[in-house]
């Protein structure tokens, strides 16, 4: 019977020590956005060969390819600044005509810092040889430094709605006890290569231009939890 009473006790001080310990608290997401007009752009492009013979396929591409390394060079773009993605060489069977084909892949990457010479760049590509744009992307070149910015507004907007939710109960909010970032920027779509190659052919007799930038949604989301008093 003394050990059932000693249990007992022991449960109730428990409980009594769990309550005296539990805080209450306020769970909000604060959102900050710093928006920002882009001073570069990461441009994706592909020259693509088909054919019967798989040597005479690799030599074209390589040719096409060393002309479009020469007119990027031309345009003072860093090497550093320019990679190959990718290279394939793919045997292909056709089933209708039941002969076989080879279709030649090499991908290239430039990173363009200098947004005024986007024109000349993807003409120049497509006089060279270029046949295929994967797709376009604007960055900016101070990123950290925005997203930074963007800290320091999330964090302000969660202790706004945290002071707003209190308020309205009649208490306030304490000290935060934790604080978690989840991140979700917001970039512009890639550009339809079809539509894009149309607008830069016509752009070698117009002065029209062919990309609208807009703006860079720099993001940050963050979990605060506050106590309540």
């Amino acid at each position: 019977m003394k050990k059932l009473q000693v249990i007992i006790v022991l449960l109730v001080s428990t409980v009594v020590l769990s309550q005296n310990n539990f805080q209450s608290t306020v769970d909000v997401t604060g959102k900050g956005v710093v928006k920002v007009i882009p001073n570069e752009v990461t441009i994706n492009v592909q020259v693509e060969n088909k054919g019967e013979n798989p040597k005479l396929l690799k030599k074209e591409n390589d040719r096409i390819v060393n002309d479009v390394l020469v007119f990027i060079k031309s345009l003072k773009i860093k090497e550093s600044d320019t990679k190959t993605q990718y290279i394939r060489l793919n045997k292909n069977y056709d089933y209708q005509n039941k002969t076989y084909h080879y279709v030649a892949n090499q991908s290239i990457s430039i990173k363009l810092k200098d947004l005024s010479k986007y024109e000349p760049l993807m003409n120049g590509l497509l006089e060279s040889g270029i046949n295929k744009i994967d797709g376009i992307f604007f960055s900016v070149s101070n990123k950290e430094e925005l997203l930074s910015k963007a800290r320091i507004k999330a964090i302000q907007n969660a202790k706004e709605k945290a002071v707003e939710y209190a308020e309205v109960l009649g208490q306030s909010i304490g000290k935060a006890i934790s604080i978690s970032e989840f991140s979700n920027n917001r970039v512009p779509n890639p550009v339809n290569r079809n539509v894009l190659t149309a607008m830069s052919s016509d752009s070698m007799t117009t002065n029209n231009k062919t990309i609208s930038i807009g703006e860079i949604e720099i993001q940050s989301n963050i979990n605060v939890s506050f106590i309540l008093d």
